[in-house]
């Protein structure tokens, strides 16, 4: 018996214990897997396997542990796009977003630098970075940050999720799974999830 509605151009924060069921939620939202029971719908279209493709093509997802392939920065970040078709413009403000720039001014090759396979020779925060940068190359209608910042210190995790909420226009719909809700984000709704319960709270603009 959980109902939930996300509007377009919010900024949802869905927040629970581990186990709780954040994970689970986020994975019928992003069309991965039915739910037992009800349904999915996207502008009053029910979603099913004739058309959850198409939503998904909308997404994109920022996980907990980003996957990178053993290549460049730049490339990771256009992750899939041939060089010639890479746009430079895009990348800059993925970069600026993701406060990623800072990193790379340490790096004598910059976004050449190459980062090992899996990123091994990155930290956590640096890797989840460029998978924010990646989320936002993609200039997709929804993003999910899945604990994305957790690597981060917490103040590089508030400054890119502000850079985040501020910059991207209300064009597009972010939902944060979190454990721990920042108070200078202007949250639309903090959903809890808790014992398979949904309870949502409305933050007055």
């Amino acid at each position: 018996d959980c109902n939930l509605e996300i509007n377009k151009g919010e900024i949802i924060c869905v927040i629970g214990s581990s186990g709780s069921g954040k994970s689970t939620l986020m994975d019928i939202i992003m069309g991965l897997i039915k739910p037992s029971k009800g349904n999915l719908y996207i502008d009053n279209i029910k979603i099913n396997s004739n058309n959850v493709i198409s939503w998904q093509k909308k997404l994109a997802h920022v996980p907990q542990e980003i996957l990178l392939i053993d290549d460049t920065i730049r490339r990771n970040i256009a992750f899939g796009i041939a060089d010639d078709e890479i746009d430079e413009a895009r990348i800059s403000y993925a970069i600026e977003i993701s406060s990623l720039d800072k990193v790379i001014k340490t790096f004598k090759k910059g976004l050449e630098t190459k980062v090992g396979e899996r990123g091994l020779l990155l930290s956590g925060g640096q890797k989840q970075r460029i998978g924010i940068a990646r989320a936002i190359y993609q200039s997709k209608e929804i993003i999910f940050l899945d604990e994305s910042t957790s690597a981060l210190d917490k103040k590089t995790e508030g400054e890119i999720l502000q850079n985040i909420t501020k910059n991207l226009n209300n064009e597009i719909t972010i939902i944060m799974i979190t454990h721990r809700p920042r108070n200078e984000i202007k949250y639309n709704k903090v959903i809890e999830v808790k014992e398979s319960n949904i309870t949502t709270r409305f933050i007055d603009s």
